[in-house]
Parts: C-alpha cells; structure tokens; sequence
C-alpha cells in the first residue's frame, strides 16, 4: 500500500527515482527532470512526504537525516530490499562456526544412518525443515558432503574402532560376498571381539568391490588386503563364511582357522531332505494351492470369510522362497493351520465356477505334512538360536549339532517320507565340521553352560580339556618369557644399588628354619605350569555348569579372576561367531543404500555409507 501511494505522488510530482538506488530511504524521494537539458536534476531530491528539497551529495545521509528530523515514524519503519539482504547475509552462520559444524555433522550422521542419499540436502522438503528448525544455517552442498565431510567422518570413526580393536585377544571375522542392483559385486567383512569388560563387539570394517570374477585367489586376496589394513593378522583370526567352496579356499590360503556358517550347513542339510521327490512333490502341492488364493481376489476374499466363521486366525498363506528352506517350513505350519478354511474356501461355489481342478490336500498328504512340520521344528529352532547376535554362537555349535544328529536319526513309527527326510539331512550334518572338531569342542569347554561336554564320550570329553590345558600352558610360557625380556631391558637400564650385608640368622633360624618356610615360599614347592593350570581347568570343571538361559560373558566377568587362565582361553574362543548371519545382514542394508536412486555411488562411497552406517555412534 506504501509503495503505491508513492509511486501515486512521484507521478503526479513528476519525480523519477532511477532502479539503481536500492537503499529503503529512496521510497520516500525522487529527483526531478530539468526540461531544458532533458536529465534528472541529481543536485536536490525532493521528498514525497512534505516536497521539501534537500540537497543530494551522492550518498543518502541528508536523506536519512530529513526523514529522521521531519518525518520519524516513517524512519524508523523497518528496512526492505537491498538492506534487508544485507542484514540477512550477516545474520548467516559462518560455515566455519561450532554451532554450523554441529549442524552439518549432523545432517551427515542423518544420511548415513538413515540411509538417505546426499541429494537429500537438495530437496525441497528437507530445506523448508531446515530453515524452520534454524534460519541462520547455509545447507551444506552435496558436493561438499560427499566429498569432505562424510569422507572425515569415516576416518575419524575407523581410527577410533582401529584403536579398540588393537585390545582384543583374538578376533573372529565373518565375510560374505553379494550383488547390488546395479549389478556390483561386493564383500563385506565384520569383525567380532570381546572387551575388557567381557562385552561381545562387532563392527563392519569393509565393503570392497569384487572387480574380478570370484576365484579363490582374488577373493584371499581381498581378504588379506582387508585383514592387514585393519591390523588384524596378529590377532589369529579366524573367518567365517558360508560353505562355497571358493570361500573356504580363500581362507585355507591364507593359513587361517575357518569356520563354516552353522545356520547355512542347517539350510543346505534341511534342503537335500526338502528336495526328495515325494516330499517335493507334497511342497509343490501345497504350493499350487497357496499361489492360486495368491492370484485370486474372489478366492482370497471367501477364504477370510471362512476363517471368520471356522473362528481361526486371520493369518494370510505364505509362500516358499527357494533359498530359504524354513520358508518352506513356514508355508507348511499357516497351511496346516489355515487347512480346514482352504478346505471350505476351494468347496465354494464361487471358487469352483473359476477354478474346477483345484482341490485340497488328501488326508495322506495332511499326514505327511504333518510328519514334516514335527521332524523339522528342531532344525528351525537350531536355526533361531544360530541367528542371536549379542550372545556367543560358536560354542553352540558342537551341543546342537549332537542334538540335530540324535533327533535326525529315524524311529520305527516314523512314515517312509519321514524316515527318508531324515536320513537324508543326517548323512549331510554328519560330513560337517570333520576337520573343526578340536576348536568347537574346546569352545564349548570354556563356556560355561556346557563345560560338562554331555554331548561327548568320556575319552573324548578329557582329550578337549587336555588340549585346553596344554594351551593355557603354552601362553602361560610366552608370557613368562615376554615378562623376562621386559625384566632384562629394565635390568639394562637401571642402575643397581650395592647388595647389603647378608643378614646373620639365628640358632633357631639353622635348626628349624626350613621347616617353618610357608610351603608355597618354599623352593621345591614352586608349582610348573602344567600344575598351575592343571589345578585350575580341574577347579572349573568340578564347578556347577550355568545355566542354558544365562549369558556366558556375564559368568565370565564375575569369575575372570578365579579362573584367569580358562578365562583368557574363552576370550579367544567365544569371540567368534557360529554363523555370518550378522555379516549377511549388512546386505540388507546395502541394499537400502544401493538403491536405484543410488546406483551411481562409487565403491568408495558405499564402503564409507556402510561402514558408518554401523559404527557411527549418534549421541543421545
């Protein structure tokens, strides 16, 4: 309304104010035109308020002063324009300060845990919240994230988890390869190691590209190359993977212990019995019908009429997927469940008319499903107990295994598909682990809710804790030998005060003195290693095992100090994983990050988004 009222009295003054002037005081003057040389009089200005000349000197300080003398309420309106930019502009959060670094480290953190891309910066959306959320903050570009300020944030992190991983006594890596959308193949390798204060940590080092094909050379290779980077050769690692065999070549290359995932030798056993022609068949069955009620609205709409009237769950039929043999566990048990609603859903009329061949399951094939649900429930719950990630699974593997093969062995009531579902998945689970044993076993030794090896013959069960004993022996040794090194330097270096007098020793001390040293300060007394530790793994044994729902690593911290040297070994040992569930996790995730949207990311990219993704601490 100001500016037409003034734009009003310029035209009728016949005053003109040149699009240069920006400053807010040129709304209220103009200059008129001197009609003989035909340009504006730039010598006075006149006001539009009161038309009252003042004299122009090329800047606006006469102007100021007229307004604030003659007309104050207009001056002290607030400045537009120009000079509210240049307010703007030094009101803005220098890139440089704390509270602007907070702020883009945290914008950072926001992609990296969320998984969102760095053109998030860019959208409408996220600027609009941003500038609510604090005005003054210039966006950090996205060149600049990618570039600088994730980049920093991924070295910082690295070398804070470098460090940490420099106090483990051992180290357990898991590692699996994968593909992205965009067709890429990459590795990832996970990291596993118990602290000083007996917590189980994992943290995803590296996601490197497999540019060439997947041979055992180039992936040991990698995987050294990885090791190595991270400081972790002289930890004794030891590498799970699944059971490819180009994997397990890798790491036999390398001279590394490895271990084969348990929850995938559960799934290939679990196959080759799933894959036997009349169970097969049964699961194709199955199978058909669940896809039909898939496909078919009409269908799918009766049969959660029947369910309602038959007052069973509202559960939807699930479907197998190929690679996952619980899944066809899984679409067994809702079909069983859901089997008398399918059953009246498929006798319908309205199902009928579209769909005559259809039918349901014979009561045999009812029994067989049966059968196989019951036979397998073992192997599924070995499976979930597998897939625990905050509690050691290595130690597991040797109790479960013995489990799996003794509820795999076929009874006589058992039907014929049965007993050869069973057979099948017992001679898969018997080849497992053949060269393994020694280092389940002795894992299963130092946790202590199977120190008692049940599962075991008695030869066997004292072989593992004499192999145990012999490894305690032997650090015990390297220590003592490490401590006189350290004792020689030390000797080197100081300088020794004279010996003193040797002290004279009484009547009493010659006649009775040797009979009253304490028997552990007595020279013949001194115990060897051997009986050091034979005492202690023989006072560990003879304690009362924990129970299955207890946390091994909660036992250990609250009796490290009473079994030092046991405890020592269950660090080493029940640091690594029975599974590379976790590692095959991270997939997961790089897929959310690898999206379509992404594709174009770098390997570089994608190691350091994955990386932070699970190793950025976000403060609370």
């Amino acid at each position: 309304m100001a500016s037409d009222t003034s734009s009003n009295v310029s035209h009728a003054l016949g005053l003109k104010t040149p699009k240069t002037l920006k400053a807010a005081v040129w709304q209220h003057f103009g200059f008129r035109t001197d009609k003989e040389k035909g340009q504006l009089d730039k010598s006075k200005v006149i006001c539009k308020v009161c038309q009252m000349e003042v004299k122009y000197c090329g800047n606006t300080t006469n102007l100021n002063n007229h307004m604030l003398r003659h007309h104050p309420d207009l001056a002290c309106k607030p400045s537009t324009g120009l000079q509210q930019t240049k307010i703007k502009e030094s009101l803005q959060l220098p890139a440089n300060s704390t509270r602007s670094h907070k702020i883009t480290e945290a914008i950072a953190g926001f992609i990296c845990k969320d998984m969102r891309p760095y053109s998030v910066v860019e959208n409408e959306g996220f600027k609009r919240l941003m500038k609510v959320a604090e005005p003054q903050y210039v966006m950090v570009s996205r060149k600049r994230l990618s570039e600088e300020v994730i980049p920093n944030m991924y070295q910082s992190v690295k070398e804070n988890v470098k460090s940490k991983l420099q106090s483990a006594e051992r180290v357990g890596i898991t590692t699996d390869t994968w593909t992205s959308v965009a067709t890429e193949s990459y590795m990832s390798l996970t990291t596993h190691y118990i602290d000083e204060e007996w917590n189980l940590n994992s943290y995803v080092l590296q996601t490197t590209e497999v540019e060439t094909d997947h041979r055992s050379a180039s992936l040991a290779e990698m995987l050294t190359a990885a090791i190595e980077e991270w400081g972790l050769m002289s930890k004794d690692p030891a590498v799970v993977t699944d059971n490819a065999a180009n994997m397990i070549r890798a790491v036999e290359m390398m001279g590394l212990t490895h271990i084969g995932c348990f929850a995938h030798i559960i799934n290939l056993a679990s196959q080759t019995g799933l894959k036997l022609p009349n169970i097969a068949r049964l699961l194709g069955r199955v199978r058909h019908i669940v896809t039909f009620f898939h496909r078919s609205t009409t269908a799918s709409r009766i049969l959660k009429e029947k369910q309602k009237l038959l007052q069973l769950k509202q559960h939807k039929l699930t479907i197998d997927v190929v690679t996952r043999w619980n899944s066809a566990l899984e679409m067994l048990e809702r079909f069983l469940e859901q089997q008398p609603a399918i059953s009246a859903a498929l006798l319908s009329p309205e199902v009928r008319r579209n769909e005559k061949d259809l039918c349901s399951l014979k009561e045999e094939d009812i029994t067989d499903a049966e059968d196989v649900v019951r036979a397998l429930k073992p192997m599924k719950k070995a499976t979930e107990v597998m897939s625990e990630e905050k509690s050691p699974t290595l130690s597991v593997i040797a109790p479960l295994r013995a489990l799996l093969l003794k509820e795999m062995t076929s009874l006589p009531e058992d039907s014929k598909v049965v007993k050869d579902m069973k057979n099948e998945i017992k001679k898969n689970l018997s080849t497992r682990y053949v060269n393994q044993t020694a280092m389940l076993h002795a894992a299963s030794a130092v946790d202590p809710r199977f120190k008692a090896l049940p599962f075991l013959g008695e030869e066997e069960r004292e072989h593992t804790f004499s192999r145990l004993q012999a490894e305690a022996v032997g650090g015990m040794e390297e220590e003592a030998s490490n401590q006189d090194e350290v004792d020689e330097m030390e000797e080197e270096e100081e300088n020794n005060p004279p010996a003193p007098n040797p002290k004279q020793s009484s009547a009493l001390e010659s006649l009775l003195g040797e009979a009253y040293i304490p028997r552990e300060e007595r020279g013949h007394a001194k115990k060897t290693c051997a009986e050091v530790a034979q005492d202690e793994i023989k006072r560990y044994r003879a304690r009362r095992p924990a129970g299955l729902q207890d946390n091994p690593l909660v036992w250990w911290r609250e009796n490290e100090k009473e079994y030092p040297l046991v405890a020592r070994m269950a660090k080493r040992y029940l640091c690594v994983p029975g599974t590379s569930v976790a590692s095959e996790r991270v997939f997961s995730t790089a897929g959310d990050i690898i999206t379509a949207k992404r594709s174009c990311l770098t390997p570089g990219h994608v190691n350091q988004l994955l990386f932070l993704q699970k190793n950025l601490t976000i403060p609370k």
